[in-house]
């Protein structure tokens, strides 16, 4: 399950996933708005998942199963990408594909000199700037607790200062936690001296890891919009939901399962992922009686998520 989609992205277009980092949650943050869910595996040590043979492997034949070349070849795992030692040598890989390749990344990891060099390879390149407070970046992303928050902004200041690509950030705004003008004052400070192409604020849109995390209310939101606009950043919103458009493989199964483990399916999407493959409409409740994924309601909205069964990890509330 190394990828999946393409899935309509509201920054990079048509979107082909690369889950770099296998089976369960893996990361150096637990954020309280994840929508992948809780973090199982707490660490910061990087380490080796798949080979970059492997994971070329896997967009080499999921491309050829396509019908249009995506966008991109994003690294967007259930996990922190850069915590894959290999990310360097398979972002060479894929280069040529000539596609171009995107990386998201929480920033946690760039104080690393090797995660710097193996992210200044990617083409695009987005990096999470939720908060510039101490207090507020523990309590919003709940970082490892040998991460210091002077370390994860000297390394973002680090990397923007030398990455060539196009760098975006985003800042996801959760009710009553980083969406006081202050406080959103003080992070376009911070962005404005990353200097991004891009200033993404979004809110939460799919099922977060804690049921307490809601989205700020429409003031709250066009208050952030200004802020960093008159801060001169490039602001943009992602508020609503990408579409329904997603690539299929053939095998509806697969792609369900791949989609689901970091990206949870609404029910519009679900049911273009059965109509382009030609499946059955009782497959997603196939799959949620073999327990392989699980329905949830987040703003009214049904989801579908994988259903990853071991210990619970840290972010379940």
């Amino acid at each position: 399950m190394i990828t999946f989609g393409p899935v309509p992205s509201r920054r990079l277009g048509q979107s082909l996933g690369i889950n770099n980092i296998p089976g369960d949650k893996i990361c150096t943050y637990a954020c309280i708005y994840c929508q992948v869910g809780a973090t199982r595996h707490y660490t910061l040590e990087r380490a080796s998942y798949y080979s970059p043979e492997q994971i070329l492997a896997a967009v080499e034949e999921h491309l050829s199963k396509l019908q249009a070349v995506p966008d991109y070849l994003t690294f967007v795992p259930n996990g922190e990408p850069t915590l894959d030692i290999h990310l360097k040598e398979s972002i060479r890989l894929l280069m040529q594909s000539g596609i171009p390749i995107a990386v998201i990344t929480n920033a946690s990891l760039l104080g690393d000199a090797a995660v710097r060099d193996a992210l200044s390879l990617a083409d695009w390149v987005s990096v999470k700037v939720d908060a510039n407070d101490e207090t507020v970046w523990k309590k919003i992303n709940r970082p490892h607790p040998k991460l210091t928050f002077e370390g994860y902004k000297e390394g973002l200041l680090t990397f923007a200062s030398s990455y060539k690509g196009i760098l975006a950030t985003e800042t996801l705004m959760v009710d009553g936690v980083n969406d006081g003008a202050e406080l959103l004052q003080h992070n376009a400070s911070l962005i404005a001296t990353i200097n991004p192409s891009r200033a993404y604020l979004s809110i939460p849109t799919r099922p977060p890891a804690m049921r307490s995390v809601k989205k700020p209310d429409e003031e709250a939101i066009n208050r952030a919009y200004q802020i960093y606009t008159d801060a001169g950043l490039h602001c943009e919103m992602l508020l609503g939901f990408e579409g329904s458009d997603t690539g299929f493989t053939g095998d509806a199964r697969e792609d369900i399962l791949n989609m689901s483990a970091v990206h949870p399916i609404r029910e519009e999407t679900m049911g273009e992922i059965l109509r382009k493959n030609r499946a059955d409409s009782s497959l997603p409740d196939q799959l949620v009686r073999e327990k392989e994924i699980r329905e949830v309601i987040y703003q009214d909205k049904k989801f579908w998520i994988r259903n990853f069964t071991r210990a619970e990890g840290i972010g379940l509330a």
